[in-house]
């Protein structure tokens, strides 16, 4: 068979994703190859066109097993090279594939091939195809991996103390395991509905305009006709179409990938900003042979994180393409025939993001130490203790006091004037002192007001649901993601 084919060294491919990460994420590679590949494009294409030849044999009565083994046995010796030849005559890429599918299959049954489809036929229902197949055989499986791993993580690490953090700014203490817990919860939520969605895609076949012209001349009942050929593939129908499907059923889908990518690089951003020398709770593995810089031997950056970050950077953009690829003239125009063959790289990319981030949150570790420092001591330049200013003022306002909050606003004034921890600014002001610990002790918080003092030393005590909410967040969705 003669092809104008070349083999060419991966060196020379222009997408990184075909060269850079194929090589670095290859069992990743190999598992996106069977649905999203140009190889896998024309073969989900040769399906369908062998669907639809039983899908008529089936009406006629005529399908036997042994007929319908041969023509799927045909199916796969077609040869992508073979219809790309074929398309250097035709310029029509199923004209081609059908003139190539014909010389395949029986004699016979050769009339069959394409008989009452349109391009789109073949085109939106194998494409349905191929996306349902690569997110329940690989988006899905890694996606549940990583969510997973975040639940193991939290529920790991649910009840060491964290500072809170708002605009950047110590806020209230929380724990290391309610932290990640809003990313099992985000992200587990969306895998959800991809899992849902993926299941919604459709096919059609209901030919050039959608309306069943050609299919009517065929059968008795061309959506009967319609229902066998996408069953073949596990699909059913489009409830309408012109001569694409409906496309919001691809648009939804996509789009939750994007939320989840969103959720993804969020983490990523949370996870490099707490691996910053001047807080450093947080550490991505390191390898005993990695270097973290070309000339700065003692560099240890989180450059996984920071690679997840990029990809989505390089991939979020994409989604206004989807969004214009919703919008045909009429009853179809070719305005999306390039730019639907790159939701390709997106789903790669995507894959790709999701896989680093599953590696970074294996190799995560936390400094317990350097958390417990940030919490007791404000590395953030604050009042030591600061953190425990919400329930001094709750406590406060508890008491009666109707200005509680600008009182204690005062105090953690004064003792950011007179370097002082809060503990030992409060203590200043015996009144307001006595008055917390009084309220304390009624709520069995301290067993006598003179230990409320060293309840103000220890701002990890008051850490709220934290650690109940991180523990269980992360037993809902691990029984969610293997179920």
């Amino acid at each position: 068979m003669e092809a104008s084919i070349k083999t060419r060294t991966i060196f020379r491919n222009i997408s990184p994703i075909d060269h850079r990460y194929s090589i670095s994420e290859e069992a990743l590679f190999d598992s996106l190859t069977p649905w999203i590949s140009e190889e896998a494009s024309v073969a989900a294409c040769v399906k369908a066109e062998i669907a639809l030849m039983i899908a008529h044999l089936t009406v006629r009565g005529t399908l036997t097993p042994p007929l319908k083994q041969e023509l799927e046995k045909a199916a796969v010796a077609v040869d992508p090279a073979e219809v790309y030849a074929e398309e250097e005559k035709t310029r029509h890429n199923i004209r081609a594939l059908v003139n190539v599918i014909k010389r395949k299959v029986p004699v016979e049954t050769a009339p069959l091939v394409h008989l009452g489809a349109t391009s789109v036929d073949i085109l939106d229902t194998s494409l349905s195809y191929r996306i349902r197949g690569v997110t329940r055989e690989v988006v899905l499986p890694h996606l549940k991996k990583l969510e997973i791993l975040l639940c193991d993580f939290a529920e790991k690490e649910a009840v060491t103390p964290q500072v809170g953090r708002t605009h950047g700014q110590h806020a209230v203490p929380i724990t290391v395991g309610f932290a990640i817990a809003e990313y099992v919860s985000r992200l587990g939520k969306s895998i959800l509905e991809i899992e849902r969605l993926a299941e919604q895609l459709k096919g059609k076949l209901a030919g050039a305009v959608g309306a069943y012209n050609a299919a009517s001349m065929i059968v008795k009942d061309p959506e009967e006709l319609e229902r066998l050929y996408l069953a073949e593939l596990g699909l059913e129908p489009s409830e309408h179409s012109t001569q694409l499907v409906e496309p919001e059923y691809l648009l939804r889908l996509l789009l939750e990938f994007n939320v989840a990518f969103g959720i993804i690089a969020n983490l990523a951003d949370d996870l490099r900003n707490l691996q910053r020398s001047e807080i450093g709770e947080l550490r991505e593995g390191f390898a005993a042979d990695q270097v973290g810089s070309s000339t700065m031997p003692q560099k240890r950056n989180p450059w996984n994180s920071e690679h997840v970050k990029s990809l989505w950077k390089a991939f979020m953009p994409r989604v206004t393409t989807f969004f214009m690829d919703q919008i045909s003239e009429h009853q179809r125009d070719l305005s999306n025939s390039a730019s639907q063959r790159f939701i390709a790289d997106y789903v790669a990319g995507f894959c790709l993001a999701i896989s680093r981030m599953s590696g970074v949150i294996e190799g995560l570790g936390a400094d317990r130490d350097r958390l417990m420092k940030n919490l007791r001591g404000d590395a953030s330049g604050g009042i030591s203790g600061g953190v425990l200013a919400e329930p001094a003022y709750i406590l406060l306002a508890e008491s009666g006091v109707s200005d509680a909050h600008e009182v204690i606003r005062k105090i953690t004034l004064k003792a950011e004037k007179e370097n002082l921890s809060f503990a030992a600014a409060l203590s200043a002001d015996t009144e307001v002192l006595a008055r917390i610990g009084k309220k304390m002790a009624e709520l069995g918080l301290v067993s006598n007001t003179a230990d409320a003092l060293s309840w103000f030393e220890k701002p990890e005590q008051y850490n709220g649901l934290a650690a109940k909410k991180a523990k269980a967040l992360a037993v809902k969705y691990r029984k969610l993601m293997e179920g």
